[in-house]
């Protein structure tokens, strides 16, 4: 794999980026981070990602803001909490995993290829027009999202055992009264503006 370097600039630096995070993740405590690494090596995710969890809290400190949001690391994290646990500094690094993944789908820089985010959406999709999710349906539109007809066929055998023993089913799953869940998203819209 050959590596590109680029050079940033201070000036394209996000300087609000840190206490936008800081803010939206409830975790004040960002600016403690000593960068002694026990974030990284206690993540069973850290092989995979990009940049590890220590490098993204600083990244995120020091306004890099487009690589954070860029990067695979918020979407390979596994929610498992042992580098929330671990810090000394006691640094939410989960809480701001969460965040800087709803930063990214809202700024549309999430990685397009990555399944996590598109399934993510249209679960969000599914839920709020049906009060309840279908696997099924949900991973049909997931692939549709990411224009991939090769996996659904990778997972056929799965999908027809998952069937066979009444795990999965085909009908869009509903709940009795979706007018008034329709209304109450609405209202929890509106107040959060």
């Amino acid at each position: 794999m050959e590596i590109h370097r680029k050079i940033i600039f201070e000036g394209e630096l996000d300087k609000n980026f840190l206490s936008e995070i800081k803010a939206k993740s409830y975790s004040e405590e960002i600016n403690r981070c000593i960068q002694c690494g026990t974030c990284s090596s206690s993540c069973p995710m850290a092989e995979y990602m990009d940049y590890s969890p220590r490098k993204i809290i600083a990244m995120v400190k020091h306004g890099f803001k487009d690589d954070v949001l860029k990067s695979f690391t918020p979407w390979l994290c596994a929610s498992c909490y042992s580098c929330q646990v671990r810090c000394p500094s006691q640094i939410k690094i989960t809480d701001v995993m969460y965040c800087l993944r709803r930063e990214a789908v809202e700024a549309g820089a999430y990685p397009s290829k990555m399944p996590v985010p598109a399934l993510a959406q249209e679960m969000h999709k599914l839920i709020a027009k049906n009060g309840r999710n279908s696997e099924l349906w949900l991973v049909v539109k997931m692939y549709l999202r990411l224009k991939d007809f090769i996996g659904p066929l990778k997972m056929a055998g799965t999908g027809i055992d998952l069937m066979r023993t009444g795990r999965l089913s085909l009908k869009m799953e509903k709940i009795k009264n979706t007018k008034q869940l329709h209304t109450l998203l609405k209202a929890v819209s509106e107040e959060a503006k």
